[in-house]
């Protein structure tokens, strides 16, 4: 499959063999040589990592040390041999006590299917609906998830929450009985932060999502309020199959994230087509500047599309006029998510 070819599967999720596939670009063969070098480097991060356990070492200091090696030979080693190591990493005996951190466990086993589910994300969010999942794992498990559940790009994923939550509030500032749609919504716990909905401010705040124990769940966790959750998916909304009228705000907080550009493109300008004048769509990235990468990739089975802040602009202006919104591009504070902000003109 080339890079133009990605497309969504049935449910409109990725997958991580189609992410792989797409990172990967065009296949060519590689040097035995070289790939042997590689398999070398990675075996001493490995082994020295695992030694690390075995003497007692902080996990904290362990697991820091070798992301921050992932993420160099990541970068260094090309995405076809990246790949092969990938599936060397796997095997190494080091995982057995990766495995134990919670985060780690959960993002490799997905009980909902697919990567980066809301659940997952409850457990870097340190969320209460997470707790039991937490505390029932060992010692060592925790002694990990202190450091990952800390790690630029979870701190960048709780800053994420609450970006959301005070976009929505601007957005009821702006308007009078403002109308919200979150596009893949997840468990919406920016509306547990959001001032707006508190104050009944929204006259209805529409969350869109492919999995139904999502919409399950916010819809058991926000009756009573302006929140409503509906099953649905990228396709959907593509082929307008949702009669859902139009929105002071529509964002996407974690779904590009899984989006090749020519389908984050067609995204945004069905997005736009929802926007009211005077609104705006939001949507989000993790960054190319997150250092985590490698141990994502690696040890949770949790490939990203990353992206820069050109990337987002290519996106922005492949898909609007630039002559009839206003746009900008900003990270969060520690730079390890990207944000793209497009209003439509009134």
């Amino acid at each position: 499959m080339s890079r133009g070819a990605l497309e969504l599967d049935e449910q409109s999720l990725i997958t991580a063999k189609l992410i792989r596939r797409y990172n990967g670009g065009a296949s060519h063969q590689t040097a035995e040589s070289n790939l042997e070098e590689w398999i070398i480097q990675m075996s001493f991060v490995l082994d020295v990592a695992r030694q690390g356990f075995i003497n007692g070492e902080p996990a904290g200091t362990i697991v820091d040390r070798l992301a921050g090696r992932l993420h160099d030979i990541r970068r260094n080693a090309g995405p076809d041999i990246w790949q092969q190591l990938i599936a060397f990493a796997q095997q190494h005996p080091v995982k057995e006590y990766l495995m134990q951190d919670p985060f780690t466990r959960w993002s490799v086993e997905k009980p909902r299917g697919y990567s980066g589910d809301a659940s997952l994300l409850d457990i870097y969010y340190k969320h209460p609906a997470a707790r039991e999942y937490i505390e029932a794992s060992t010692p060592l498990g925790q002694e990990i998830y202190a450091y990952t559940s800390e790690a630029a790009s979870s701190v960048a994923g709780r800053e994420r929450c609450e970006i959301l939550a005070r976009t929505v509030d601007e957005a009821a500032d702006r308007a009078e009985n403002a109308e919200i749609l979150a596009i893949a919504c997840g468990h919406m716990r920016e509306g547990e932060l959001s001032k707006a909905l508190k104050e009944n401010r929204l006259k209805r705040w529409i969350g869109l999502d492919q999995d139904p124990v999502s919409v399950g769940f916010v819809t058991r966790d926000h009756a009573g309020t302006a929140i409503e959750a509906m099953e649905g998916n990228v396709k959907g909304l593509l082929r307008r199959s949702y009669k859902i009228g139009t929105f002071d705000l529509v964002y996407a907080s974690g779904l590009y994230d899984y989006l090749p550009r020519a389908i984050g493109v067609r995204l945004m300008q069905r997005a736009m087509e929802l926007v009211k004048p005077g609104g705006e769509f939001l949507f989000a990235n993790f960054s190319d500047e997150i250092t985590t990468d490698g141990y994502m990739e690696a040890f949770m089975d949790w490939p990203l599309l990353l992206r820069s802040a050109d990337d987002m602009w290519d996106i922005i202006n492949g898909a609007v006029d630039r002559n009839e919104v206003d746009a900008e591009v900003f990270y969060g504070e520690n730079r390890n998510i990207v944000y793209g902000k497009v209003r439509k003109r009134g």
